[in-house]
């Protein structure tokens, strides 16, 4: 007679609700703070925005706390722990899709719209649109006539690059010292990732203040302006999403969870973190460097 594994099913829960509204909140507060900025209005989008991150991040502190609870009491069987991977395994693919439709549309801009514009394909409907339009990417001039300045690759994007690559390093490191059972260069290596995680962000957050102060690089800046801070600043909110799963882990490595057979915790958070840093180099390759 064959045996099954028990399947722990959880009772119903209110965070995917709170998340929806946290995430309403963040896109439409987000919205109308872009609106309002431009139209020097009273930034009430600004408020709304803060009150959704507000919310997604108590919605993360008590379906983590939730979870990890369920974990330790050890109602996860084997079966739990396949679906946790598949779920994963379909998010990730869902953040692929997500990255691609954006990585999609730029590469439509630069191979298509843009030579379209500047008459490469003998048509003359560019002489009514844009009379003297110049094909070639980034598009430093917008159709209004105002001048901004191309984002270099050398700086702080390849600092940025360093900084990424080198955090997978110490991730992967601390996930082999987690399977070896060492606790001490655990701690130290996923304290260091995180470490650079924090450091990428502060750096980006220069990286913007500088285009926003001294370059006149802004969202308004045209095609190249919309793609560049759409791709970097979803990229941006990912690396900050990620940072803070390391940090769950890193407070439970502390409190001595994982063991070197069941820490798929940790694992999908190191998938994640890779992830994000494949995104970050196909960004570097296509947005700074092409």
């Amino acid at each position: 007679m064959n045996s099954y594994a028990k399947y722990y099913v959880p009772e119903q829960s209110q965070w995917p609700i709170i998340g929806a509204i946290g995430l309403f909140c963040i896109a439409f507060g987000a919205g109308n703070f872009v609106m309002e900025l431009n139209k020097g209005q009273a930034t009430h989008g600004l408020y709304l925005l803060m009150a959704g991150v507000a919310t997604i991040l108590f919605m993360i502190v008590g379906w983590f706390r939730n979870v990890i609870s369920e974990s330790m009491s050890g109602l996860y069987s084997r079966q739990m722990d396949i679906s946790f991977r598949q779920g994963m395994s379909w998010f990730i693919f869902s953040e692929v899709m997500f990255f691609g439709a954006f990585f999609g549309a730029l590469f439509f801009v630069r191979v298509f719209s843009v030579p379209w514009l500047g008459g490469h394909d003998g048509g003359s409907t560019h002489q009514v649109l844009w009379p003297h339009f110049q094909a070639h990417w980034p598009l430093i001039v917008t159709p209004k006539g105002e001048k901004t300045q191309a984002m270099e690759w050398l700086g702080v994007p390849l600092v940025n690059t360093v900084i990424l690559l080198t955090s997978s390093v110490t991730l992967h490191f601390a996930h082999i010292s987690l399977e070896n059972n060492k606790r001490k260069p655990l701690a130290v290596c996923l304290g260091l990732t995180i470490l650079l995680g924090l450091c990428f962000l502060f750096f980006q957050a220069k990286e913007y203040h500088h285009a926003y102060t001294q370059m006149g690089l802004t969202l308004q800046s045209g095609v190249y302006g919309n793609t560049f801070f759409m791709l970097t600043g979803f990229h941006g909110l990912h690396v900050t999403l990620g940072t803070i799963f390391l940090i769950v882990l890193f407070c439970r490595v502390l409190k001595g969870h994982f063991t070197p057979k069941k820490h798929f915790a940790f694992q999908a958070g190191s998938w994640y973190w890779h992830f994000v840093d494949v995104v970050w180099l196909c960004l570097f390759v296509f947005v700074y460097v092409l």
